[in-house]
């Protein structure tokens, strides 16, 4: 697709699809924000016509796949005029509430995007690695160190082994004590960290299963991960900071710490009270 928006490359198209096609064309331009949550088979009943013809229409305007439609929808839809982390946001003479807007605007962009870009079977696997793990060791640099932080946080809070440093020499000393069984989470937006990419490779040595939580893509991250946690594409290059991209891996973290409490049950609510009661007085 290169540059190309896509909404636009459809309109220039529109004349060249079939009438089929031309269906689909036109609700996706009607209502291009409801797209990226919808499955193949929503989408052909709103447009009335067959989920064949949903994979056709893809592949004409220049996308292999359904999937990869609704992320490059999504990324579209979230970039469009609110570019709020390129440097190019210096020349706006936007309010501090124009600038609130849009980064509440690419944040919820950023998160509905997130629902493509998750395969519901690695999230399985993820949970149920992490509860029979002893040990969850969690790691980012940067931006995505935000998102390990609150890993430790809360699963330290249900009583698991959780650990996570910004020492780099400090997380090797850690891993050295990983076995089978065991659980290191990655998190890295592009994939290619040199110094997650190294964790990940000597945490896998150790025997532990490497989750990886980083953009949809064949990075060196991708390879390395025994699981994948596939976060979208929201993100340019030339960036002031980690906005929208930081978002969907503290999504990612808190769906993974709400599924695992799920797992988990009673067998941690009475700590919890326990736990609550007390910051309760200590507040009065």
């Amino acid at each position: 697709m290169g540059e190309a928006s896509i909404l636009r490359k459809i309109e220039r198209q529109l004349k060249e699809l079939s009438a089929a096609e031309q269906k689909v064309a036109g609700f996706v331009l009607k209502n291009a924000h409801l797209v990226p949550n919808m499955t193949t088979g929503e989408l052909a009943q709103k447009a009335s016509v067959s989920e064949a013809t949903i994979i056709r229409f893809c592949k004409t305007v220049g996308i292999g796949s359904y999937k990869s439609f609704k992320l490059a929808l999504a990324k579209e839809l979230t970039n469009t005029s609110m570019d709020i982390n390129d440097i190019s946001l210096l020349q706006s003479k936007d309010t501090p509430f124009d600038l609130f807007n849009k980064v509440t605007h690419v944040n919820m962009g950023a998160l509905e995007a997130a629902v493509s870009a998750l395969d519901k079977r690695e999230l399985n696997k993820a949970i149920e690695a992490l509860l029979k793990a002893d040990t969850i060791l969690f790691y980012g640099v940067g931006g995505s160190a935000a998102a390990a932080v609150d890993g430790h946080y809360k699963f330290s809070k249900l009583g698991l082994r959780a650990m996570m440093s910004l020492d780099f020499h400090f997380m090797l000393a850690i891993e050295a004590h990983l076995k089978k069984g065991d659980v290191f989470i990655a998190i890295s937006t592009s994939g290619k960290t040199k110094d997650v990419l190294e964790l990940a490779r000597f945490a896998k040595k150790r025997g532990a299963t490497v989750i990886a939580i980083t953009n949809l893509g064949k990075s060196p991250l991708h390879k390395e991960a025994d699981i994948t946690l596939g976060t979208p594409m929201v993100e340019h290059e030339n960036r002031i900071g980690s906005i929208a991209s930081k978002m969907t891996q503290m999504n990612l973290i808190d769906a993974l710490y709400v599924a695992t409490f799920h797992r988990m049950g009673l067998s941690v609510v009475n700590q919890y009270a326990e736990a609550r009661e007390l910051a309760d007085r200590l507040r009065r």
